[in-house]
């Protein structure tokens, strides 16, 4: 088994983690955000920038063969997509700075870029609560954070989307761990019964455990919007967290749980219908084994290794996930399906490991986009059709 190791600083740089648990402390008054700046925006529309970094992929086939997959962003995608990047910063105090780093651009890359394909890309800065404040909570010296002015920074980007940008066309909403908590509350108070939630196409919530009644599509955070059951559904939330199959999440588990009567929503991009679905990845091509935002060590895909020239790697029939709801919680499920002669590799990496212990709580909570980037792409390629056809 192939894994990523990593010290504890690392896990919560690259393990981009959801920010709840950072201690809330008074801290000073802040001016507000003027997102009419193209600084303060990590994608937009129509110019290079993060999000046009190239996202050709490497398909390394069960017999080693390697295969050139070439990206191409829509010409004129019909729909957009708004995209709120998990907990990435290293900045010294308890929120972030706005200016984009390389850590920012590194995660826009991984888990949004490749909507391009379907809808146009938009992607705020936000003053979000930073690894520095959760390492500190960590060993007992919290510092003060402000979680207001993280979602108030993100409602700004988005009503000046809305006022600038959205003219009127479907959009879907995409977050990770500390993102998908700042959307999820961004849902329920500005969009869930709204006039504008006819605008939204879905809510792709992603290392996140969404609330809903057990038994229940609806109910628990929204209260309008239910959970997504097929490929051509709109109006609807895509929310679910990775876990292997045979490490199912532990009693502490940082996901996959909900409060008692609820259970964390599990809806599976590989097959929203239910059941097992292959995953179509779209993982790292090399191992991310610290927190530098540098280039990273080589990853052997191939036995004996060939060299990869692509920054993302696709691995056909390795892996597949289902939705499971037990004693141990409601999460996704990824199996690994090994293949005799071991030309390709049999396993991926993305537990979090620490002194050479993985953290079971954590899950695949590393690559829970890479695992399911291809499905995503897809769906909403799908879920566009739909609404552009009801607009119609």
């Amino acid at each position: 088994m192939f894994k990523r190791s990593f010290a504890l600083a690392s896990i919560l740089t690259l393990g981009l983690v959801d920010c709840a648990c950072a201690a809330d402390a008074p801290v000073p008054t802040v001016p507000s955000v003027d997102y009419a700046a193209s600084s303060v925006w990590l994608c937009r529309p129509g110019r290079q920038d993060a999000c046009t970094a190239p996202q050709d992929a490497t398909i390394v086939a069960v017999d080693g063969t390697l295969t050139r997959e070439a990206f191409h962003a829509a010409k004129k995608p019909p729909v957009d997509c708004f995209y709120v990047y998990p907990t990435v910063s290293n900045e010294p105090g308890g929120n972030s700075d706005l200016t984009i780093t390389g850590a920012e651009k590194l995660v826009v890359n991984a888990q949004f870029a490749r909507f391009a394909a379907k809808c146009r890309l938009f992607a705020p800065m936000y003053r979000q609560v930073t690894l520095t404040a959760l390492r500190a909570l960590i060993v007992g010296k919290p510092i003060p954070v402000d979680r207001d002015l993280v979602y108030h920074d993100v409602l700004a980007a988005w009503n000046y989307y809305l006022a600038h940008d959205n003219q009127g066309r479907g959009v879907v909403l995409v977050g990770h761990s500390q993102g998908s908590g700042v959307l999820t509350r961004l849902i329920k108070e500005q969009i869930d019964g709204k006039p504008v939630q006819s605008r939204l196409i879905s809510a792709i919530l992603m290392g996140t455990s969404l609330p809903v009644p057990k038994g229940s599509d609806v109910g628990g955070a929204f209260q309008h919007i239910p959970v997504c059951h097929s490929n051509s559904q709109i109006g609807c939330a895509i929310a679910f967290a990775d876990f292997r199959a045979n490490v199912p999440p532990p009693a502490n588990s940082r996901f996959g749980k909900a409060a008692e009567g609820m259970q964390a929503v599990c809806a599976n991009p590989a097959a929203l219908g239910g059941g097992s679905g292959m995953l179509d990845a779209y993982l790292s091509a090399g191992r991310i084994s610290s927190g530098s935002d540098g280039p990273r060590e080589p990853f052997d895909w191939t036995q004996p290794p060939k060299p990869i020239e692509t920054a993302f790697v696709k691995v056909p029939g390795l892996l597949s996930a289902e939705c499971v709801a037990d004693e141990h919680g409601s999460y996704l499920a990824v199996t690994v399906h090994p293949t005799p002669g071991a030309a390709r590799t049999n396993d991926v990496s993305g537990d979090v490991v620490v002194n050479g212990k993985v953290l079971e709580d954590w899950g695949l909570h590393l690559i829970d986009a890479n695992l399911t980037m291809g499905n995503l792409v897809a769906i909403v390629g799908d879920e566009s059709k739909t609404y552009l056809k009801g607009k119609k």
